[in-house]
């Protein structure tokens, strides 16, 4: 029988709803599932919500989100799969300690992710950059309001050490949208959650902290504005590429406090 007499951290529902209200808000239509799962795997890998907390509840979790509560059920679900939570019957979902590195074949688990890393890295090399000329060219003051509003909603959550990636993704996403070309936002949807999330499970199972997003990535999203909101396509193109090499190198150098 597993043991239900394991603590909840007093107010620990509380605040996990507000940090998680604070850093995202309402999920977007689609991908539901997806989109909750994703909120509380970076809560969790980047230490926000600790070790040994409670969830909140589902019915919780569903008004924080505006989801039904099969579509946080699928979201926990993934999430016990990723060794990150563990429910107790009769008591509720908490936090699990770091898993430890000791897959079927020792060190194929790490070597596996890497290679996807990048893999993924690769491709939004030659995908990003082309997608800011374009987006130079072919944007309009609808595509300008939009990445100007995630830029702000990005800065806002890093200051206060809110849940950030959720506007990081939408700048690239609306970049990507303001092409023109929908094939590209797609190709945006199956890369940005990808690689940030095989960086941050990487990270997690090495048991090494999370990489942080840094002011010089943030005056990199704004460079990439600027150098659209001007129509400066080949700017935007040589902004773009430097700005993921840049994060390739922050995301596998990156130490506490950097």
């Amino acid at each position: 029988m597993p043991n239900t007499s394991k603590p909840a951290r007093a107010g620990a529902s509380s605040d996990i709803l507000n940090l998680a209200a604070a850093g995202l808000g309402p999920v977007r239509p689609e991908r539901f599932a997806e989109r909750v799962y994703e909120t509380l795997f970076h809560a969790i890998v980047e230490g926000r919500i600790t070790v040994g907390s409670k969830l909140p509840s589902e019915n919780d979790l569903a008004t924080l989100f505006e989801v039904s509560r099969p579509v946080v059920r699928q979201a926990l679900d993934r999430l016990r799969e990723d060794q990150l939570v563990e429910s107790l019957r009769g008591s509720g979902t908490y936090v699990k300690e770091k898993p430890g590195l000791a897959p079927a074949q020792p060190g194929a688990e790490p070597e596996t992710r890497i290679g996807h890393i990048m893999n993924g890295l690769e491709l939004r090399l030659v995908i990003e950059p082309e997608c800011a000329a374009m987006a130079a060219l072919r944007r309009n003051r609808q595509d300008l309001d939009r990445m100007e509003r995630l830029l702000e909603g990005f800065e806002a959550a890093n200051r206060v050490g809110g849940i950030a990636h959720h506007y990081d993704f939408g700048f690239h996403e609306a970049i990507a949208t303001a092409t023109g070309n929908l094939r590209f936002v797609q190709v945006m949807k199956t890369l940005e959650y990808d690689v940030s999330h095989a960086v941050n499970m990487l990270r997690h199972l090495m048991h090494i902290a999370p990489w942080k997003r840094s002011q010089d990535a943030m005056d990199e999203h704004r460079q990439i504005f600027e150098l659209i909101r001007v129509q400066d396509a080949e700017g935007a193109r040589r902004a773009m590429r430097g700005h993921i090499e840049n994060a390739r190198t922050r995301m596998f150098n990156s130490r506490p406090g950097l």
